[in-house]
C-alpha cells in the first residue's frame, strides 16, 4: 500500500518552508511523518493523530461494531498540558488507528486532510491485536498452578523412591521408571489439546476466541454483566414522539407515526441536524438513534458543493423534504461537530442556514446532562416528573437544546472551543424512543438464574430506564425490591453523603422488604436491617463517590448490586475490577462500542459483533444476542444444560481432596488388612513349598535341603536368591485385592451428575465393569486349583497361543541362526551329495622360494566335479 506523505520533518518547519508532497511506501513511515489522506478508501498502516479536516472510519477491528466513527482534528489550544491529558477519556476521537478503514475524508476549506504518524509496527492498535492473539495475557488460573505443583510433589516422591542400596545402574533405571510412572509427561499436552478442541467447538457455534487460556475460566463464572442497548435490547429503536417545551412547560406528545409533520422550529432543527450521520455510497450510515431521529423529520441529506461560502464548502447540507410544511429552502449546513462522548453523555453541532450569517448550536444527550448547560428559566417545571414517567415505562429519553451564536467570524473549524459553545442554552424538549427487548434475553436470563449465576446491568443509559428494563427482562426478580443508592460529593463544610431510597412506592416496599437507614454526622449510611430479596441500583456519579469516600461500603453494595446506569467506559472497567476483588469470576457481554475496557478486564469478555476477532474482547460472537453466554459456560460443564454447580477452580479443592483422601484410606486399610491377616494364618510360611528351587528339587528334597543347610547355605551353594522372583502368600493375597481396587478406581473416576450423564447410561462400560468385578470375586473365593493352574499356564505363559499368533501373522525370528536355517531350507541344492569343493590355490612368497598354500576354509561357491 502507498500513502502520500510529506517529508519526514517536523510539522511546523514543514508548513513554513515547504509544502510539497511525495509518495512513499507505507513501511517507510516513521513517527513524526505527516501524511495526507486522499478521498479514496484505504486501510491505515499506522496510528496517526488527525491534524486537519475530518474522517469517517470503520473501527470494527477495534470495537467490534461496524457503525462508522467520525474523527475530528486535534484542537489547536494554547495549553501547557499534553494533548492526551487535555482531551481526557475522549482522546481517541482524534486518533486514526492502524488496521481501521478510512471510508471518507472531509477536507477543510484551507487545505487537505492531514495527520501525523504516532506509532508504527507492533506498537499500533493492530499490533496490540496481533500480540494479544500470539501472546495472550497469562491467566492466574488456580487449576494450572495446582497441577504443576502437584507434578513437583510427585517428582519429589519419585526421588525418594529411588533410594536403594543397589548398584548405580539399577538405581538409575528404577529411578527413571518411577519418575515416568508418577509424573504424567503428557499433562501439559493434554491441557493444551483440550483447549484447542474447545476452541474449535466454539468456532462451530459462531464464537471466536483470541485468548484460549480464558476458555477454562468460563466454567467458573458466577456473575455476568450485560450492557443494555444492543445486548439485552434490540439494536434498532422505535421513534415514539417528542415532547416540545414551550412557555416553561412541556407540551403534548407529538407522535411521529401520524401524518402531521412538525412545523419549522428550533426543535425540528435540532432533530434534523444534531447527529453524526454520514452518506456513504448514497446510503446514510451512523448510530441507530440518529438514523431513527433523522428519518422522523423527513428531511434530506446531501454533500455541499464548492459554490457555497468558504465556511461551508466542505460541510454537510440538510434540506427539508417534500412532505415538510416549511423550513429553510436552501437548507442548513453543519459547520462543526463535537461528537458524542460516553463520558460527557452529550454531543453538539454548529450549523449555519445557507444564505444567512447566523450560526446555531444544537445539543443532544442525556436529559440530566443537557439541562446543566441550559438557562434555568428555559427548563420546564414538570421536567423531572415527565422524565420519570417515561423512563419508568422503559422508554429511552433524549434531551434537546439550542443557542444562537452571535458574531461568529469564518475561521478554522478546529478553533471552536467546546466549553464556550455549550453554555447558556435554551431547552427545546424531550425525544422519546422505545428500545424493545430481544426475544432471547428473558429465557437466557432465566437459565442463568436457575444455574445460580448472578446477573447485573452496566449501561450508560438513564437509571430509571435501566431499572425498568432489568425488571421486564427478569434480570431482577419480580418479587424483589429495588433500592436506589444516591451519593453526593463533599461541598464546603459538608462531608460526603450517601443515602438509600426504595424505588417502589411505600406500600409496595412495606409488603416486600423492610429497610432501616441510619445516617451519622460523617455522612456514612448503614443498612441495618433488610428482609426479603433486595437489589441496589446506582448511577455512575454515585459509584464514583462511593469508590472515593465510602470504600468500606462498596463490597456490601456490590454483592447485591444489579443495575449500574450512566456509567462511563472508565467506570465500567473499574466496576469489573471491584467485582474481581471480591473473588467473583466475571463475564462482561456488550456490543464493544463503549465496553472495550470492561471487556478486556473481565475474566471472560464477549463482544456481540460480526467480526471474527477484535481487540475489544477475548471472545467475539457472531450471534447478535446473549445466547452465546450459556454455550460458552456449557463448554466447561460437559452437561446438556447449566447446572447450579461449578467445577472446582483448583486441584487442591476440599471436595477433590476429600474424595482422594477417603479413597486412599480405604484402599490402604484393605491392603494392610489383607497383608496382616495372611501372616496370621496357621498355613502361612515365609518360603512356600511350591517355590522354584535351583535344580528343580522336589518338595521333600527342598524341605530336607532347608532343614540341613538353612537359607544362607542354599543361597551360597546354589546361587539362588530367595528374596527375588519367587512365589509368596502376600503377593497371592494382595493381587486380587489390587485388581478389585483398579476396577473400583475406574468406577469412581467415571463421574456422573451434575456435569455428565449417569454411569449406568453407558451400558457397555457398566457391563464390562460388572463382568470384571464378578470374575475377580469368583477367583478370590473359588479355591479351585485347576482354575489357578490354567491361569498360570494359559494366561501367564501360553505357548500354544503364541505359536498360533506367529503362524497367523507370519512372524519370523530375527536371530541369525534362524535366518540361516530358513536360507538352507529354501536352497534345493543343499546338501551337495556326491560333490566336492576345492579352494583356489594361493601362492605365498618367502625369501627366495615360492610355496603353494591351500586354505582349508571354504572360500568359493564354485565346485569341481
Amino acid at each position: 500500500m502507498t500513502l502520500i506523505s510529506i517529508e519526514s520533518v517536523k510539522l511546523h518547519n514543514l508548513v513554513k518552508s515547504n509544502n510539497k508532497c511525495k509518495e512513499i511506501e507505507s513501511h517507510c513511515l516513521v513517527p513524526g511523518d505527516v501524511i495526507v489522506l486522499t478521498g479514496k478508501r484505504q486501510f491505515l498502516p499506522c496510528d496517526a493523530i488527525l491534524l486537519s479536516g475530518g474522517c469517517i472510519v470503520n473501527e470494527s477491528m477495534l470495537t467490534g461494531e461496524s457503525i462508522p466513527v467520525s474523527k475530528t482534528p486535534l484542537p489547536n489550544n494554547n495549553h501547557t498540558m499534553t494533548w492526551k491529558a487535555h482531551s481526557g477519556e475522549d482522546f481517541k476521537r482524534h486518533i486514526l488507528f492502524c488496521g481501521t478503514e478510512v471510508i471518507q475524508t472531509k477536507p477543510t476549506s484551507h487545505g487537505q486532510v492531514k495527520a501525523v504518524v504516532l506509532k508504527t509496527g507492533f506498537n499500533t492498535a493492530k499490533g496490540d491485536l496481533v500480540r494479544s492473539i500470539l501472546y495472550p495475557k497469562p491467566m492466574n488460573f488456580k487449576l494450572y498452578r495446582d497441577a504443576f505443583r502437584f507434578l513437583m510433589i510427585l517428582a519429589g516422591v519419585a526421588v525418594i523412591g529411588t533410594i536403594y542400596t543397589e548398584s548405580l545402574t539399577e538405581v538409575v533405571v528404577k529411578a527413571l521408571i518411577i519418575i515416568t510412572t508418577a509424573v504424567p509427561p503428557a499433562l501439559s499436552a493434554a491441557l493444551s489439546t483440550g483447549i484447542m478442541y474447545a476452541q474449535r467447538r466454539l468456532k462451530t457455534k459462531g464464537i471466536f476466541c483470541i485468548s484460549p487460556q480464558r476458555i477454562n475460566v468460563c466454567g467458573r463464572l458466577n456473575i455476568i454483566c450485560f450492557d443494555k442497548t444492543g445486548t439485552l435490547t434490540e439494536d434498532g429503536l422505535d421513534l415514539c414522539g417528542v415532547l416540545p417545551s414551550q412557555g416553561n412547560c412541556l407540551q403534548k406528545l407529538h407522535n411521529f407515526a401520524s401524518d402531521d409533520t412538525l412545523p419549522w422550529s428550533p426543535l425540528l432543527g435540532a432533530l434534523s441536524c444534531c447527529h453524526s450521520l454520514v452518506s456513504i455510497d448514497g446510503k446514510l450510515q451512523g448510530d441507530r438513534l440518529d438514523l431513527k431521529m433523522f428519518e422522523g423529520t423527513q428531511w434530506e441529506f446531501e454533500q455541499s458543493s464548492s459554490e457555497n461560502k468558504e465556511t461551508v464548502s466542505s460541510s454537510l447540507v440538510l434540506k427539508p423534504g417534500q412532505a415538510c410544511r416549511s423550513g429553510p429552502a436552501e437548507g442548513i449546513a453543519i459547520i462543526h461537530q463535537f461528537p458524542f462522548s460516553s463520558s460527557l453523555q452529550r454531543m453538539s453541532v454548529i450549523t449555519q442556514e445557507i444564505g444567512q450569517d447566523n450560526h446555531v448550536v444544537y445539543m443532544k444527550g442525556a436529559p440530566e446532562m443537557v439541562i446543566q448547560f441550559c438557562r434555568e428559566d428555559s427548563v420546564p417545571k414538570g421536567f423531572s416528573s415527565e422524565l420519570q414517567f417515561y423512563t419508568m415505562k422503559g422508554f429511552r429519553v433524549i434531551g434537546l437544546a439550542y443557542k444562537v451564536l452571535e458574531e461568529v467570524k469564518p475561521r478554522s473549524n478546529s478553533s471552536f472551543i467546546r466549553e464556550d459553545v455549550e453554555s447558556d442554552l435554551e431547552f427545546l424538549g424531550l425525544l422519546i424512543l422505545e428500545n424493545k427487548l430481544k426475544p432471547e434475553t428473558k429465557p437466557v436470563l432465566q437459565e442463568l438464574s436457575a444455574a445460580n449465576i448472578r446477573t447485573a446491568m452496566i449501561t450508560g443509559d438513564n437509571l430509571q430506564t435501566a431499572i425498568t428494563v432489568a425488571k421486564t427482562s427478569g434480570l431482577v426478580p419480580e418479587n424483589s425490591s429495588m433500592i436506589l443508592v444516591e451519593a453526593e460529593e463533599p461541598s464546603g463544610l459538608s462531608s460526603a453523603k450517601i443515602s438509600w431510597h426504595p424505588v417502589e412506592s411505600q406500600e409496595q416496599t412495606s409488603s416486600n422488604t423492610k429497610v432501616s437507614l441510619n445516617i451519622n454526622i460523617e455522612g456514612r449510611t448503614i443498612l441495618e436491617e433488610a428482609q426479603g430479596d433486595y437489589y441496589f441500583a446506582m448511577s455512575g456519579s454515585t459509584y464514583q463517590v462511593v469508590l472515593q469516600h465510602f470504600q468500606s461500603l462498596l463490597p456490601k453494595l456490590l454483592v447485591n448490586g444489579a443495575v449500574f446506569a450512566r456509567m462511563s467506559p472508565g467506570q465500567k472497567s473499574s466496576l469489573i475490577e471491584e467485582f474481581q476483588k471480591l473473588d467473583y469470576y466475571v463475564c462482561m457481554c456488550g456490543d464493544g462500542a463503549n465496553d472495550c475496557g470492561a471487556l478486556k478486564v473481565a475474566h471472560a469478555g464477549i463482544s456481540l459483533s460480526e467480526q471474527e476477532a477484535s481487540v475489544a474482547s477475548p471472545f467475539t460472537s457472531r450471534t447478535p444476542n446473549i445466547k452465546c453466554i450459556p454455550e460458552l459456560i456449557n463448554l466447561n460443564h460437559a452437561y446438556p444444560k447449566l447446572a447450579p454447580y461449578r467445577p472446582p477452580a483448583q486441584l487442591m479443592s476440599p471436595p477433590l481432596l476429600l474424595s482422594v483422601v477417603i479413597h486412599v484410606i480405604v484402599t490402604t486399610a484393605i491392603q494392610v488388612y489383607g497383608f496382616v491377616v495372611v501372616q496370621q494364618q496357621t498355613w502361612y510360611s515365609e518360603h512356600p513349598s511350591r517355590a522354584c528351587i535351583y535344580g528343580n528339587a522336589s518338595t521333600s528334597n527342598t524341605s530336607t535341603f532347608f532343614n540341613s543347610t538353612g537359607p544362607q547355605t542354599a543361597n551360597t551353594q546354589t546361587g539362588f536368591d530367595l528374596n527375588m522372583n519367587h512365589e509368596s502368600y502376600e503377593t497371592a493375597t494382595l493381587w486380587p485385592l489390587t485388581t478389585i481396587h483398579c476396577i473400583i478406581v475406574a468406577f469412581i473416576f467415571s463421574k456422573g451428575k451434575p456435569f455428565r450423564q449417569a454411569i449406568y447410561t453407558n451400558y457397555i462400560f457398566t457391563a464390562v465393569l460388572t463382568i470384571q468385578l464378578g470374575v475377580c470375586i469368583f477367583l478370590l473365593f473359588a479355591d479351585i486349583d485347576n482354575i489357578y493352574k490354567v491361569m498360570e499356564e494359559f494366561i501367564i505363559e501360553n505357548r500354544k497361543l503364541w505359536l498360533l499368533m506367529k503362524k497367523c501373522f507370519n512372524y519370523k525370528s530375527k536371530s541369525q541362526y534362524r535366518k540361516t536355517i530358513r536360507a538352507v531350507e529354501m536352497d534345493q541344492n543343499w546338501p551337495p551329495i556326491n560333490q566336492s569343493y576345492r579352494t583356489k590355490p594361493v601362492i605365498r612368497h618367502s625369501d627366495d622360494k615360492a610355496q603353494v598354500y591351500s586354505n582349508p576354509a571354504f572360500e568359493s561357491n564354485e565346485f569341481v566335479k
